[in-house]
């Protein structure tokens, strides 16, 4: 089987995004580019209703030298990191704010929100949009390593030598050793919440 090289993937489909907002007609040669890259996608999805039902599609990244994996059922897209503008009165872990398409967003850094320690500058290239019906923000990210399904049963429990982490936050942490977010609990934590009804 060829290996899918999700990077890739990722690259052209943000290339045709960043093409259409600035108002431009992807060629004919892009669309059927987007199209490909759309068919891989779906391909590694589970085959049946059970199978859907039974596991977690995560969307795994890099933050500062942690490896997070974030369930794609709180995505609401995943775009390019833009200018971030510094907002006063903010917890540490709120980075700024950013415009995504006229909408302004908090950053929330997941690595400062649990009280981690940096490890030096990094390039934050990417931001995931999580969100619920009731709070929306940003998570900046350094890469997006790839797309991977999990089974929900069996999402192993994280090892009790990672203490660096408020363990509430989190559901386990998978064979490949990225942590996955409850971002149901994030989503509804109340620091957050105060800092953006602030």
């Amino acid at each position: 089987m060829k290996k899918i090289v999700w990077n890739e993937i990722y690259n052209r489909l943000e290339n045709a995004r960043t093409a259409a907002e600035r108002g431009l007609t992807p060629s004919h040669e892009e669309k059927k580019m987007i199209l490909r890259a759309r068919a891989k996608i779906l391909a590694q999805a589970p085959k049946n209703k059970e199978s859907t039902e039974t596991h977690l599609k995560i969307v795994k990244f890099l933050l500062n030298g942690e490896k997070y994996a974030v369930d794609s059922a709180f995505i609401r897209e995943v775009c390019s990191l833009k200018e971030i503008t510094p907002l006063p009165c903010t917890p540490p872990f709120v980075l700024g704010i950013i415009n995504v398409r006229g909408q302004i967003l908090s950053v929330v850094d997941i690595n400062k929100f649990f009280g981690i320690p940096g490890k030096g500058a990094n390039v934050l290239n990417k931001t995931i949009i999580v969100h619920t019906s009731e709070m929306e923000f940003a998570i900046p990210a350094e890469t997006i390593t790839g797309v991977g399904y999990i089974a929900r049963d069996e999402i192993p429990p994280l090892p009790p030598t990672l203490t660096n982490i408020r363990a509430e936050y989190l559901r386990g942490m998978t064979g490949e050793q990225f942590i996955v977010l409850d971002m149901a609990r994030i989503l509804s934590d109340k620091r957050i919440v105060v800092s953006e009804e602030a």
